[in-house]
């Protein structure tokens, strides 16, 4: 494996570790939040890094339209580009492939895409997406590319699926090479069929991917679906090397995750509560814009160590948001990021101490109300 990974605890499946880059350790299990075009939505790079987040997520498809791929080559990198010196991840366009279906043609070469800016072709084939990811964007952890399975596709449809997208891994796995500065993840595909996903973990394995996803959940299956497959998936993932759930998802999503054994998370739903008026405590969710908060002087989330959770009141950002102020958006997309990072730095302590069980419960019953 490319990157050291450390377990350095363990609370039944739950795993405290550390994965080690070389541009910086990425504590787990980990929340990476969503830059997809190379930003957060509406936060600079220092409110990102105040967060406590450790990495974050960028996105092959949308770089590769803009700013393209050579022109980010030319100014340095993804890193350079939007300064930010932490580990990057990026998707590799397979989720494109089930989000934007109207707009492509896949074969066994790779997928071409219409542009959903101006309409222009572009084909993104596995080798194409490495020289994409590795050599210009230069990102630190790249993502096979993959075909989403869409939710509701039968066993023959999913199985298909599943293969195609191991043959893309195969081809990305050698054009990835024997890099040792960025490390290959395989993701592992087939539906909600359990047959399907331990036929896909098994073959990853045995390419020897720095890293597993699980991906094709989070596409509509519900929350008890996608528990019962992560179920049937992690027992065939190797316990030596990180696991990432990709796309997901509301924190119980991720709190029950992380009871199954996953130490990777990313999700667009904090700032995309945020620019809408969402904001995530404690106590669950609550919709800022609501009339009983106009006159409530409490902050969001005093026991949060960020400006826009303790610094503000309910009343003021109700305001914002009834002005159409863009402040509004900020503070409550920056707020909900720190939110999310609280409550990794929460898991990552009671797997330590032994008592995420006991977490998790406190968590499911104040979080039922919402």
């Amino acid at each position: 494996m490319n990157f050291e990974f450390e377990i350095k605890a363990k609370d039944g499946k739950a795993r405290l570790g550390v994965l080690k880059t070389p541009r910086g350790e990425i504590r787990t299990p980990a929340f990476m939040p969503v830059g997809t075009a190379a930003t957060v939505k509406s936060l600079t790079v220092p409110q990102v890094k105040a967060t406590g987040a450790d990495i974050i997520l960028a996105n092959t498809y949308h770089l590769m339209l803009r700013p393209t791929g050579e022109r980010l080559k030319r100014l340095g990198g993804v890193h350079e580009f939007m300064r930010w010196d932490k580990p990057i991840l990026t998707d590799s366009g397979g989720f494109q492939v089930w989000s934007l279906s109207s707009l492509r043609k896949m074969t066994e070469e790779g997928v071409t895409f219409a542009s959903h800016i101006d309409g222009s072709r572009h084909l993104l084939t596995p080798e194409i997406c490495m020289e994409l990811q590795a050599d210009q964007i230069q990102s630190d952890i790249i993502m096979q590319l993959d075909e989403c399975t869409k939710f509701g596709a039968n066993e023959n449809q999913a199985r298909e699926s599943m293969e195609l997208s191991l043959r893309w891994a195969k081809r990305c796995k050698t054009a990835f090479g024997n890099r040792k500065s960025q490390a290959l993840f395989g993701i592992v595909q087939g539906s909600v069929f359990a047959n399907l996903r331990e036929q896909s973990a098994k073959s990853l394995v045995d390419m020897g991917c720095d890293g597993y996803a699980i991906g094709g959940l989070a596409v509509g299956e519900g929350h008890e679906l996608m528990c019962q497959t992560i179920d049937v998936t992690i027992p065939h993932l190797p316990e030596t090397h990180p696991r990432y759930l990709m796309g997901v998802g509301k924190p119980i999503d991720i709190l029950e995750s992380v009871l199954r054994g996953v130490d990777m998370f990313d999700c667009v739903l904090p700032t995309r509560a945020g620019r809408h008026g969402q904001a995530w405590t404690w106590d669950g969710p609550i919709n800022i814009k609501n009339a009983k908060f106009i006159e409530d002087l409490t902050p969001l989330e005093s026991s949060i160590d960020c400006e826009a959770s303790n610094n503000y009141s309910k009343a003021y950002l109700n305001h914002l948001f009834k002005c159409n102020e863009i402040l509004g958006q900020v503070l409550l997309s920056w707020h909900n990021i720190a939110f999310y990072q609280d409550m990794m730095s929460k898991i990552r302590a009671h797997i330590g101490n032994g008592s995420l069980n006991e977490f998790a419960n406190e968590m499911r019953a104040r979080w039922a109300k919402n």
